[in-house]
């Protein structure tokens, strides 16, 4: 038999959940994860159980948030008018309002 594999918490997580999500939930999903800084695993466990989610800027965080304002900028040139239950409107209003909480000033355009 072999060793129990705990995390770096000492925590043994032997128990698997998974759920199905529509495309647009997994991007919705994929664009909070990704721009906390933290693993899914970890961005869905707090999620569920209510706990605090705290983004710590760092240069991945920034460069995932540049990459989908530049993707966002795209899908909007694209577009002639948004609609009000739009999900690109969603993910602009929560990108902004993440800019917002990081103090936005100091984020700068990586190059391509």
């Amino acid at each position: 038999m072999s060793a129990r594999n705990n995390d770096n918490k000492g925590r043994f997580r032997s128990v698997t959940i998974g759920f199905r999500v529509s495309p647009e939930e997994a991007y919705a999903l994929d664009l909070k994860v990704n721009t906390s800084g933290m693993a899914k695993q970890d961005y869905c466990t707090k999620k569920v159980l209510d706990e605090e989610i705290t983004v710590h800027p760092n240069i991945r965080v920034q460069t995932y948030i540049c990459r989908y304002l530049t993707e966002l900028t795209e899908q909007l040139k694209r577009l002639e008018s948004i609609e009000k239950n739009n999900d690109v409107l969603e993910n602009i209003k929560y990108l902004l309002k993440l800019i917002d909480k990081m103090g936005g000033s100091n984020i700068k355009e990586t190059p391509k």
